[in-house]
């Protein structure tokens, strides 16, 4: 499988998580900050939550591993949480931010 193949299956897989706060997948609110395919089909994920007091801080990136490493070809899966840049609502696409009536 070619990484940009396996790249857009792991965003099509990150567009079904939802921060259970927010009906909005964590991909479209602007929380994933980078996906990442390596050598051999490793993928690496540079990921945000709303706030360091966010009650999903422990199970979003769980759900994140967990739900990637279900993709077909996938050998590993790391999934690292930032806090640089600090998320806001401006990271969400124009989609998310419709939804949620911030346009």
């Amino acid at each position: 499988m070619e990484n940009e193949e396996l790249k857009e299956k792991v965003v099509e897989v990150l567009k079904t998580i939802y921060d259970p706060e927010i009906p909005v997948s964590i991909y479209e609110l602007g929380l994933i900050y980078e996906v990442n395919i390596l050598p051999v089909n490793n993928v690496q994920i540079v990921m945000t939550l709303t706030a360091p007091s966010c009650p999903a801080a422990q199970s979003l990136p769980v759900e994140v591993d967990q739900k990637l490493r279900l993709i077909e070809g996938v050998n590993d899966v790391h999934v690292a949480v930032t806090w640089t840049p600090a998320w806001d609502k401006s990271m969400m696409s124009e989609a998310a931010q419709l939804e949620l009536g911030f346009l």
